[in-house]
């Protein structure tokens, strides 16, 4: 609590001392209409175009003669003329162009380019797409990105589809402002409990490997959380919201730009009581605080904090006869999940003076901390065989703490437009991990084949299932060149060199040493405009992603024929990435249409043989196949109707993948066999609806479609995949918001998640979505002048 006063009150006297400022007659600032930050880069002219500026990394500029009228464009913004009136203060607030294709993204290279001139499949969710969505959780949004499922297992735990099944593996990168939120070997399929959804302004998701500037577990693809700047005028926000089942939420954010200083600071505070699924209650506080201070036009410090921490019971998936008669009650009252989450980042970037025509070139180092703790007794670990009476479970922690840095310099070159970005990483992470067995009793139901409730008996910390100390230390170092060799054609390779590598002692097997991964991974592409906003683009690029230590280091249910107790010999995946795209701006820039068909070869794909018991077998071994296609298409007829679509086509399949060398066993292989929890259709549709003649009311119909998927690895069971609908509207007045989300408003019965081991006596288990959910919320804004 002392900590968020903190917040609050740094918030408030920045703001107040603010709105102190004068500004002068010759002096401007010109920022975002919706989120209120600055705006660098921004071009201003009189109406005749002879003469102009723009606007430095802080929004501001500043006029040498007077001009009477401006013009002010900015990709990806409305074009806006202003009359000037003499004495008063020069504020411009752009309005987005939502519906543009032609917006500025930093994730393809960690600098600002504009997308139509990235040759990979991006997408960026807008300030004004997150800010009527209002999600409780992330995964509301980020479903709306072409080609993207968030799996959501209730909670805000959830698992990832990109380019990929519904997994759990270390094939997706997600970062907060360019910076990984884990190190490398030490993913979390539930790490974005991590983040902060109030403050984060955009978002950018990247399909396919991107390993070439970000490194391994880039491979499925990137999620980047762009933070809220400080704003240029003096804000606060402050809100609530609800639902029916239980979940309150208070949330608060306020930032403000003093000369050369600027600061924001937001947070919520949620919490989770007796809700439909029972045994599901929890408790999240996250707040979070970005400082920027510019020491001159071309030289700016931003400083970032983020403080998260969750606490929650975790239910659990459900059988079918539970499922199916909308009976969400756990078979767990004790299992839990409990994650700390400290970040910190200080980025010091400087553009350099620029002597000739053209840009300038630019240079960052970020130096960054993170102390990130996960202790759980998990209900996915419990291990019960068909008509037992016992069971066990698991408590583990996993603990890490990291220091790095990293360093990006580009350089323009005149020879043929081109540019060239170096850049490497350090980061240094000594990671603890432990896990130890839990003795339970098994409550059947009458047919013995399925579990009414666990009882946990007792830990016995003495069956130890892992222990292990990993001093982490992950290095890597890029190159990129960009260059038009020919008008119109931009065409971008890149290389990368990571080695990832740990020091460990094993207290199971008394053993300590070392393991590394190194390799090379490279990338080229390129874009063509075609003008009248066309456009193609093609991309080749390589992808590699070590096992996570908790994988190597995981006490194996049975030996090996050799003995071996661990999977010390898991060994990297790898995967080549071909790609082709392009966009179109059709109907005078009413319609836009993004699109990709991609083939992802996979070879030593970490994956996981499913046991009757419920445990897992891992192997790194055999070929796999990811081919789709990918169509995002938007459309805006008047200011009033808004039109989205997006969504893929995907095959992931085994080529060749060996379940058992025994000759007893009836299955060998799935060769040609579709992998588990992998749907062919992924779709979201949404139409938004402004209507001229109630002023700032919205609404808006979302649909999202996800096909059957194939439950097990042999194809012998599959679920019918699901359908269901949204409805959101708000309205604001004086600065007052109101707003409801109704979701699934069908009250559609569906499991996010359903899958079942390769033996005939395994049961499907379930994981329930949400019944009809009703969210209310009401938020105060404030803006200064």
């Amino acid at each position: 609590m002392k900590f968020t006063i903190l917040l609050i009150t740094c918030g408030l006297w920045v703001i107040g001392a603010c709105c102190a400022v004068a500004q002068g007659t010759k002096q401007g600032l010109v920022f975002d209409s919706q989120t209120k930050e600055p705006l660098p880069g921004v071009a201003l002219s009189s109406p005749d175009g002879k003469s102009g500026t723009t606007t430095d990394a802080n929004g501001r500029f500043s006029l040498t003669v007077d001009w009477i009228k401006i013009v002010v464009t900015a990709v990806g913004y409305r074009r806006q003329e202003v009359v000037l009136t003499p004495g008063h203060p020069i504020r411009i607030a752009l309005e987005p162009a939502v519906e543009d294709l032609q917006t500025v993204v930093v994730t393809g290279n960690r600098e600002a380019a504009l997308r139509t001139e990235t040759p990979i499949a991006i997408s960026k969710l807008s300030p004004k797409l997150i800010d009527e969505t209002k999600p409780t959780s992330l995964y509301e949004v980020i479903n709306k990105t072409p080609g993207v499922l968030m799996v959501n297992l209730n909670n805000e735990q959830h698992m990832m589809a990109i380019r990929q099944p519904m997994t759990t593996n270390a094939y997706f990168l997600y970062m907060e402002d360019g910076v990984p939120i884990r190190p490398m070997g030490v993913f979390n399929h539930n790490a974005l409990l991590e983040m902060n959804q109030f403050t984060v302004s955009s978002i950018e998701v990247v399909k396919g490997p991107v390993s070439s500037i970000y490194g391994p577990e880039a491979v499925g693809g990137a999620v980047n959380f762009v933070t809220q700047r400080p704003t240029a005028v003096p804000t606060a926000r402050v809100g609530v919201q609800f639902d029916q089942w239980g979940y309150q939420r208070l949330q608060f954010g306020a930032g403000a730009t003093q000369g050369k200083f600027g600061i924001y600071v937001g947070g919520f505070m949620s919490r989770q009581r007796n809700s439909w699924l029972a045994s599901s209650d929890y408790n999240k506080s996250s707040y979070f605080t970005r400082l920027e201070y510019a020491f001159t036009s071309r030289t700016r410090l931003t400083g970032t904090l983020s403080y998260n921490d969750y606490n929650s019971q975790t239910s659990g998936s459900v059988d079918s006869t539970a499922f199916f008669a909308r009976q969400y009650v756990s078979t767990t009252d004790f299992t839990y999940r409990k994650t700390f989450s400290l970040r910190s980042r200080l980025t010091l970037e400087h553009n350099w003076k620029n002597a000739g025509a053209g840009a300038s070139a630019q240079s960052f180092i970020t130096a960054f901390v993170r102390d990130n703790s996960v202790g759980q007794n998990p209900a996915y670990s419990i291990r019960w065989t068909t008509g037992s009476l016992t069971a066990t479970g698991q408590i583990n922690s996993n603990d890490f703490k990291s220091y790095g840095f990293i360093a990006q310099h580009t350089q323009p070159i005149r020879f043929l437009n081109s540019k060239l970005i170096a850049g490497a990483t350090l980061d240094l992470s000594p990671n603890t991990y432990y896990a130890y067995q839990t003795e339970l009793a098994a409550d059947l139901r009458p047919d013995k084949k399925s579990v009414l409730r666990y009882t946990q008996l007792r830990e016995r910390p003495d069956v130890q299932l892992a222990n292990y100390q990993a001093d982490i230390h992950n290095t890597a170092a890029y190159l990129q060149y960009d260059l038009e060799p020919l008008p119109k054609l931009r065409v971008s390779a890149g290389v990368r060199y990571d080695r990832m590598a740990f020091d460990y002692i094993n207290a199971l097997d008394k053993s300590s040493g070392g393991k590394s991964y190194s390799q090379v991974t490279p990338k080229i592409g390129a874009t063509y405009d075609l003008g009248n906003g066309k456009g193609l683009y093609a991309n080749y690029a390589k992808g590699f992603a070590p096992p996570a230590l908790t994988s190597i280091f995981l006490k194996r249910t049975t030996p090996t024929p050799s003995g071996d107790l661990f999977y010390y010999n898991l060994q990297p995946a790898k995967f080549d990435n071909m790609e082709i795209g392009g966009w179109a701006s059709l109907l005078n820039n009413k319609v836009y249409v993004d699109g990709a068909v991609y083939q992802m070869n996979g070879s030593n794909e970490l994956l996981n043989i499913r046991q009757p018991d419920n445990s897992v077998d891992y192997q790194s071994a055999g070929r796999t196949l990811h081919r789709g296609v990918e169509l995002g298409v938007t459309y805006r007829p008047s200011k009033q109707v808004f039109v989205r679509l997006g969504g893929t086509h995907a095959v992931h399949r085994f080529v060749e993948f060996t379940l058992s060398q025994r000759a007893t066993d009836a299955v060998q292989n799935v060769n040609g066999k579709d992998m588990p929890s992998a749907p062919r259709w992924l779709w979201n549709t949404e139409i938004s609806y402004y209507p001229v003649w109630l002023k700032n009311f919205r609404t808006s119909v979302e649909w999202q479609h996800v096909s059957g998927w194939f439950q097990n690895q042999i194809n012998t069971v599959s679920y019918g995949g699901y359908d269901f609908a949204n409805v959101r509207a708000g309205y604001q007045w004086k600065g007052i918001e109101v707003f409801t989300n109704v979701l699934n408003v069908t009250n559609a019965l569906f499991a996010t998640n359903a899958t079942r081991g390769n033996n005939a006596t395994d049961r499907t288990t379930y994981t329930p979505a949400a019944p009809r959910t009703f969210v209310v919320g009401v938020q105060y804004s404030f803006s200064g002048k």
